[in-house]
């Protein structure tokens, strides 16, 4: 789910650290991966709904972009697939990043029984991590 209010303040946070430290700002959006158990059969239809899925998640991390004044050559877009606190590790290890932002909404109880995307990531990533609510 892209939460717009939620990506909007982390990237608010991420553009002033940037803006004061000569950094670049480099965005991820991570879809889950889909079961295979629900996609068996359907292998096409689920090809067809991940293409349309990363191609949505690009057009709204554009829009992003535009909406908070970024200029488009000094943001890197990147949407991948699979889990996200492994995505978004793994991408910040590739670019040897300095530090991640990340939002986090308000926890309900789901996330207290199950954990946090964000809660997560703080817990695995190897460079600080600040989240944003």
């Amino acid at each position: 789910m892209f939460d717009a209010g939620l990506a909007d303040k982390a990237l608010s946070h991420a553009k002033f650290l940037a803006q004061h430290s000569a950094g670049q700002i480099h965005l991820i959006h991570v879809i889950p991966a889909f079961s295979p158990v629900l996609t068996r059969g359907f292998i096409s239809d689920a090809r067809k709904m991940e293409d349309h899925l990363l191609n949505t998640a690009k057009e709204k991390l554009s829009e992003l972009v535009k909406k908070n004044g970024l200029a488009e050559d000094a943001s890197h877009l990147y949407v991948r697939s699979g889990n996200v606190r492994d995505q978004v590790i793994a991408l910040a290890d590739e670019l040897k990043a300095d530090v991640v932002i990340v939002g986090s909404r308000n926890p309900g109880i789901q996330t207290h029984l199950l954990g946090s995307e964000a809660a997560n990531i703080v817990r695995y990533a190897h460079v600080p991590v600040f989240v944003v609510r």
